[in-house]
Formats: C-alpha cells, sequence, structure tokens
C-alpha cells in the first residue's frame, strides 16, 4: 500500500447548484459527513440521504415511521439500508447470534458456530441488501435525477458489531480493560467470535461500497450518456499524519479491528479508480463521534492539530482556537500542559510501534500501550471544567469541516483510489 497525502486541493470540481450529494446510510449527528453536507450546500447541492432502518418489535427491518422521518433535517429515501448479516436466519431458522444466546463470559473462547448455516445466512442477507440497494437507486433517479444532474454517492456504512451480548461483554475488555480485565484484541480476532466480527465487519464497511459500485453501473452510464458526472466517496481510517516533534508522522492506535474491513473498502475503491470511475476512499483523521466515543482513547492525536494549526495556518488562528480550548479547561490549566503531555506519549517507547506506516496495518493492542492510551485520555478529560464542554468538540469540528471542503473538492476527478487527509490539510482549511 503506497501512502498517498493530499496537501493542497485541486479546485478543478464542476459542481453547481442543483446537483445531488447522495448519502449512501444514515445521516447522525457528530460525524464526519456532517463537513460534507456542509460544503455542498455552500456550492447549492442537493442533499439527499439513505436510512439503515429500524427493527420492528418482531425484529423485522421496516423503514422510519412518520416520527422519525421528521427527525431528520434532509431528503430521506426510506428503504433501509441496513447491512451484515449476524441476525439473518440460515435454513436451520437460528442466526450467528442465535447460535451464542446463553454463552457465558468463561466460555466465550469456546463458543462454536456452524459456519454452514452462517455462510447461507450471510449469501442470503446480502442478495436482500442488493435488492434494497436496486429499489433505493430507483426511487433515487425518479425523484431526483434530471438530465443536468451530477451526482456525488457518499458511501457512510461501517460497524458491524454482531449483537450479541457475548461478543459486546468480551469486546468491552478488548477496548476497555486493563488490568485483570485486559483482554488481547489478538486473541478475540482469532477466536471464532472474532471470526464472526471480521465477516460482519467487511460485509457492512466494505463490500457495500462494492454493491453500490456496481449496481449503480447503469445510472452512472445513463447520466453520463447525458452529458453530467458521477463520483464516489467513502471514509476510510488508516492512521494519520500529525505533527510529532515538529515533523509530520503517521500514526495510529490500537486495537482497531475495523482495520481489515477499511483495507478492503480500499481494494474495491483501488480497483474502480483503475477502471476509470471517480472513486476514493478518503483516511480522515481521528475525531470524537458519537460512534467512536465509547472507545476512550481514540482522541488523543485530535489535540495534535492545535499545533498543525500554528505551523501550516497562522499564529493569530491558532491563538483563536488556543482561546476557546483553555476556556473549556480547568483555571490551573492551560493547553500547553496538555501539549507536553502529548509529546511525551507520542515520543514514549510504548508507542512508537504505532507510528510506523510500513509495519503490518492495523496492529493489535498490547496492556501498556492501552493503559498508557487510556490513561492520558482521562488525565485530559479530567482537565476540562464540564465533562459534556470539552476541547475534542471544537477540534472535530475543523476537522469534518476541512475534510469535508477536501472530499467534495477531490472527488471529482480523484488522483488516487485511496488517500490521506492529515493535520496539514485540515490546518489550512480551517
Amino acid at each position: 500500500m503506497s501512502f498517498n497525502a493530499l496537501r493542497e486541493l485541486q479546485n478543478n470540481n464542476k459542481y453547481k447548484a442543483g446537483d445531488l450529494l447522495v448519502i449512501f446510510g444514515e445521516l447522525f449527528d457528530r460525524g464526519y459527513t456532517n463537513g460534507l453536507i456542509n460544503a455542498a450546500k455552500k456550492k447549492g447541492m442537493k442533499i439527499v440521504t439513505g436510512t439503515v432502518g429500524r427493527r420492528d418489535e418482531n425484529g423485522l427491518l421496516r423503514p422510519l415511521n412518520s416520527e422519525e422521518l421528521a427527525e431528520k433535517s434532509e431528503d430521506v429515501i426510506n428503504i433501509p439500508l441496513e447491512a451484515g448479516f449476524d441476525i439473518e436466519p440460515g435454513p436451520k431458522g437460528s442466526s450467528a447470534v442465535d447460535m451464542l444466546a446463553g454463552t457465558k463470559m468463561s466460555q466465550w473462547q469456546e463458543a462454536r458456530l456452524d459456519w454452514d448455516e452462517v455462510n447461507a445466512a450471510q449469501n442470503k442477507a446480502v442478495e436482500n441488501f442488493k435488492k434494497r440497494v436496486n429499489d433505493f437507486l430507483q426511487e433515487l433517479e425518479s425523484k431526483y435525477i434530471n438530465e443536468d444532474t451530477n451526482v456525488l454517492f457518499a458511501h457512510t456504512m461501517a460497524g458491524g458489531f454482531p449483537r450479541a451480548k457475548i461478543i459486546m461483554t468480551v469486546a468491552n475488555r478488548v477496548f476497555k480493560g486493563s488490568g485483570d480485565r485486559f483482554l488481547s484484541s489478538e486473541v478475540f480476532w482469532n477466536s471464532e467470535l472474532g471470526q464472526l466480527c471480521q465477516k460482519n465487519f467487511q460485509e457492512v464497511t466494505g463490500e457495500t461500497y462494492k454493491h453500490l459500485l456496481d449496481l449503480s453501473k447503469p445510472l452512472r452510464n445513463k447520466i453520463k450518456e447525458n452529458g453530467q458526472h458521477v463520483s464516489y466517496v467513502a471514509y476510510g481510517y488508516h492512521g494519520t499524519e500529525i505533527l510529532i516533534n515538529d515533523q509530520l508522522t503517521w500514526q495510529s492506535y490500537a486495537p482497531y479491528l475495523q482495520g481489515w474491513a477499511k483495507v478492503r473498502l480500499e481494494e474495491i475503491s483501488n480497483q474502480a479508480h483503475d477502471e476509470g470511475i471517480s472513486s476514493c476512499v478518503f483516511n480522515a483523521p481521528e475525531i470524537l463521534t458519537n460512534s467512536s466515543s465509547i472507545f476512550l482513547g481514540v482522541e488523543v492525536p485530535l489535540y495534535k492539530l492545535m499545533p498543525a494549526i500554528a505551523m501550516f495556518k497562522s499564529s493569530e488562528a491558532y491563538d483563536k482556537i488556543c482561546k476557546k480550548c483553555n476556556s473549556l479547561l480547568k483555571d490551573d490549566v492551560d493547553i500547553e500542559v496538555v501539549l507536553n503531555k502529548l509529546n511525551d506519549y507520542f515520543n514514549n517507547n510504548t508507542t512508537k510501534r504505532l507510528l510506523d506506516f510500513s509495519s503490518a496495518w492495523p496492529q493489535h493492542n498490547d496492556s501498556n500501550q492501552m493503559k498508557l492510551m487510556r490513561e492520558l485520555s482521562t488525565e485530559i478529560i479530567d482537565m476540562h471544567k464540564d465533562k459534556k464542554q470539552l476541547m475534542t468538540a471544537e477540534l472535530s469540528q475543523i476537522v469534518y469541516n476541512s475534510c469535508g471542503l477536501a472530499m467534495l473538492d477531490e472527488s471529482w476527478e480523484p488522483q488516487h483510489g485511496t488517500t490521506w487527509i492529515g493535520h496539514d490539510l485540515v490546518a489550512k482549511l480551517s
């Protein structure tokens, strides 16, 4: 895998008022997608989103009801796009989650699945998903696409943790455990529970992008025949360049079990790009979102955006963000204390293995690295006056808005099938 960092905007996209940004997935607050939407709205583009749907009292997938639709701020194509197969029954009537029901914590490593059943359920779930995607695309075309419409699809699907109580209990120790409660992500990943996660992650995070590319081909060709343009972007994560010792340095965190599915997402986009499709996976910097907030410590690199703003934007911009962040900290703390602690963290021998892009990625956790990351995260959070008003909210907003500008600009004619947005470009666009 070659590292392709986006350093500057091309400023050559031709999106115009009335063009369409299609969110292939559901739009939630406090996420990367909001930045792309903000950038598209400045162009006068129309926003249309999907939904993953909801489950009724019998566990059946359903569209959003009128109350749920009323809460949405954008047009929604109300066809459920939930992906994955964890609760799909196999030919014998049991899903993977059913097979794990009743498994105790003391038994999780011995848990076994009927993989013939699981694979059959996966195939069925994929076919059902593809049917719903076709329905989604048909409604999109009939309601929103005119002869002069350029279209940008933004794939936002990720996740896929199987909804089995035992998996969530074990995963809690993988991501949050310390001391006697620490659990190796590698041990978990190599178990049958981990193998199920890996398959479901890949289906949700990766293969859904391939289904979108494949199934939208007729629509893509029709739009191109009208002289208009179609592009695809997806949200990846494969580490980020941040300032360490005043040098842009790639770094990541562990464990990132979604990483293998994100690599598959990159592979799909790279192949599409090689085939002449305007497709790009954007590996974006770490922020604190509703979904990532349960993984304490992933936000640690985000604080490093502040010195990047000083180096790549201006001292005035740095002073401005420091003033905002300092106002959130306790009176006996200032931002320099935080930045000094970050310098110590990224220069610690325990974290240095996570600063080598050429080494295998993603990496599994170890107890010392997890302890260091979680303790620093907690220490910085405790420096705040109010734990509900954190610096990460201010910094995350800068990241997702800058990423949105970069993605919209680059998406028209992406230089690569996979690209990285680092703190340098985020700072320049802040």
